[in-house]
């Protein structure tokens, strides 16, 4: 079954240019679960040849559903239904169990994880002294195989035994050692990745991304992370419950 088939064609006198009108069908295709998530959308060539329009028309198009969050490039692949996540601010948790209550499957590609000693940066996140050990975590965060942030913590020294003692999830395994944060401070701000971070999670340099830095505390009042994490704009949502209560 052609593409056209399945999401429409062009209404004839519709005077709106054609690749506002290409963006509405495929709008409404995602709309009515015609086209669902990781669905698979033709290659531009393609779509000019059945839509009988120019491959500039399409990749605006298709550029500005990317830019909204309906579809996601995946470098190498192509061009996907994007499955978005929503991330609650309200509460405490971990990217792994995020995923999980969200019925997805969380995993990690390991960057780098290793003991040191604070930097500067660090020391003023923290409230630690110089030199006061740290470890460092940094990875690739997977949703069921698909890449959705980069994240880069730094952990003081007195919260885990080495840095063997994290697996598959960070928070769990502080819980373990007694020194899961329970109260944490998060800045987000938009950010475009640049080159390195955009190959990692298979986007394009200069793609939109959201940056959350987060300050995680104990009970006792002291810091125990300092986490930089960078998310992909297409695939996430940030949410917050307001009340004047």
């Amino acid at each position: 079954m052609a593409f056209s088939d399945e999401v429409g064609r062009f209404r004839e006198g519709n005077p709106s240019p054609l690749y506002l009108q290409l963006q509405q069908l495929i709008r409404e295709a995602i709309g009515r679960d015609i086209l669902a998530q990781g669905d698979a959308i033709p290659a531009e060539r393609d779509l000019a040849v059945e839509y009988d329009v120019s491959r500039i028309t399409v990749r605006k198009a298709i550029g500005g559903l990317v830019e909204d969050g309906l579809l996601t490039r995946r470098r190498g692949a192509g061009t996907f239904v994007a499955g978005r996540v929503e991330k609650s601010f309200s509460k405490l948790s971990s990217f792994s169990e995020d995923m999980a209550t969200r019925g997805k499957t969380a995993s990690s590609t390991w960057i780098s994880r290793a003991a040191g000693t604070v930097n500067p940066e660090e020391s003023m996140a923290l409230g630690l002294s110089p030199g006061a050990p740290v470890y460092r975590f940094h990875r690739i965060r997977f949703a069921d195989d698909e890449p959705m942030a980069l994240e880069m913590s730094t952990i003081a020294g007195y919260c885990l035994p080495s840095v063997q003692a994290v697996k598959d999830s960070l928070y769990e395994a502080l819980g373990q050692s007694d020194c899961r944060p329970v109260r944490a401070l998060q800045r987000l701000r938009a950010v475009p990745f640049v080159s390195e971070h955009a190959r990692m999670l298979g986007v394009d340099a200069g793609h939109a991304g959201l940056l959350i830095e987060r300050r995680g505390f104990l009970r006792d009042g002291r810091a125990a992370e300092f986490t930089r994490s960078y998310y992909r704009g297409d695939a996430y949502d940030f949410v917050a419950e307001l009340s004047d209560i």
